[in-house]
């Protein structure tokens, strides 16, 4: 459970640790603003998966088996080694409907959640991933995640622009099934 007296302490220490004043005009309200931000930014750390499925499983009939794509949903999370954001993030989902499709809005839903938990990229594609195949009773999912981390943008080696793209998949999409994982890729490209 996230404790906002806990996070205004760390907000005002981090202002004393820097040399700040917290008691100066310009930060008085700082410590309570950010203890807000990451309560709003961490708002799913005690959400499980499966209470994730649960919320977002509205699901429609459909007798077609033709790949279902929703690209480039916009979300940030935040690094747990540093606690920086993972910014200018795109996730890319596609997935082959067996008998049933999820509603559009639930993809972005469910990508938006696993988003607001400390997190690393790698982890949230693989939390994604679960959610949607305990929804869709599927495992012919992939999802494509490209990010920039403040963590390497912005200190440590410093190099803005240095993008990371991870992708998680399964069924028709792993390994052997390459032409889907293709068909994907191609089509999330505009090709």
């Amino acid at each position: 459970m996230i404790n906002l007296e806990k996070l205004e302490q760390a907000g005002r220490l981090i202002i004393e640790g820097i040399g700040e004043n917290p008691d100066r005009e310009g930060l008085i309200d700082t410590p309570r603003r950010f203890a807000k931000m990451m309560e709003e930014q961490c708002r799913y750390t005690s959400i499980s998966n499966k209470e994730i499925a649960e919320k977002n499983n509205k699901c429609f009939y459909c007798d077609n088996d033709n790949m279902v794509i929703v690209k480039n949903i916009e979300v940030f999370s935040r690094c747990e080694h540093h606690l920086a954001l993972m910014y200018n993030m795109r996730i890319s989902v596609g997935y082959i409907p067996c008998d049933k499709v999820i509603g559009l809005s639930k993809i972005a839903r469910i990508a938006d959640s696993v988003c607001r938990r400390l997190q690393i990229q790698e982890r949230i594609g693989k939390d994604i991933f679960e959610i949607l195949s305990d929804i869709l009773e599927t495992s012919d999912i992939i999802i494509l995640i490209e990010a920039e981390h403040s963590c390497m943008t912005a200190r440590g080696i410093s190099k803005p622009g240095t993008i990371t793209k991870t992708i998680t998949a399964g069924g028709v999409f792993s390994a052997p099934a390459l032409k889907k994982k293709e068909e994907f890729l191609a089509a999330i490209r505009g090709n």
